[in-house]
């Protein structure tokens, strides 16, 4: 954490050019254990040469920040990534109250130092919305897949939710191990580079300990990179 921390102060570094070569380096690093960004041992037992690579382009105080990219674990959790994908792309048709499903031009609402980051709330901006991409009810909600992927370090992305199999739009970014939420919040991706990270601690920089933001950070853009 503390190396990580050092690293982040330098400043952000543009986002290389995801290529095609760099996922494949990626995926051989984290399966055989050795990047800092994997999850606990056993959760690599999914085929993840297929896994989405995804990006939200962040802006802090109308300035840009920087890009974090994100593996998501559809070898593991498949239906919280395809949301999660979709909603990067905004491919899907409005939500029947209108609002768009897609992740560009909202923001974090809540950022807690040392802790996490919030986002998703593709309406209100507050965290009183959330909708998933599925109509599996009237509240366009699923339910928890698994919690085989563990709250485990900085990075981990996983859903936000109101309660158990209410999982929609928004989700957590863990600026830290987050153990207590290992059961409660099903985790299903985490950045994959170290400029992502720097990105990530730019926007704990504009956190609270009450999780108002210092200044309003955006998803000024999303997409998907892979495949």
């Amino acid at each position: 954490r503390a190396g990580t921390r050092q690293f982040a102060e330098r400043g952000a570094a543009k986002a290389p050019l995801w290529t095609e070569a760099a996922r494949r380096r990626l995926c051989s690093t984290m399966s055989q254990g050795g990047s800092r960004y994997q999850h606990q041992e056993g959760a690599q037992k999914g085929d993840r040469s297929l896994n989405p690579i995804v990006y939200l382009d962040i802006s802090i105080g109308n300035e840009p920040s920087g890009r974090l990219m994100i593996e998501l674990r559809a070898d593991l959790v498949p239906r919280a990534a395809e949301n999660f994908r979709s909603l990067c792309t905004g491919e899907h048709p409005k939500h029947k109250d209108g609002t768009a499903m897609h992740f560009k031009g909202t923001m974090f609402h809540r950022i807690v130092k040392d802790s996490l980051c919030q986002g998703g709330d593709l309406s209100q901006g507050d965290g009183t919305w959330s909708a998933s991409v599925f109509r599996d009810n009237a509240d366009c909600l699923f339910a928890d897949e698994n919690f085989i992927l563990r709250h485990t370090g900085p990075g981990v992305l996983s859903m936000a939710n109101s309660g158990p199999d209410t999982n929609g739009s928004q989700f957590y970014l863990s600026f830290v191990e987050t153990a207590w939420m290992d059961e409660h919040h099903v985790v299903f991706g985490c950045v994959c580079n170290q400029d992502s990270l720097t990105v990530l601690y730019d926007i704990e920089r504009q956190g609270s300990q009450s999780g108002r933001p210092r200044q309003p950070v955006v998803i000024a853009d999303s997409g998907q990179l892979y495949p």
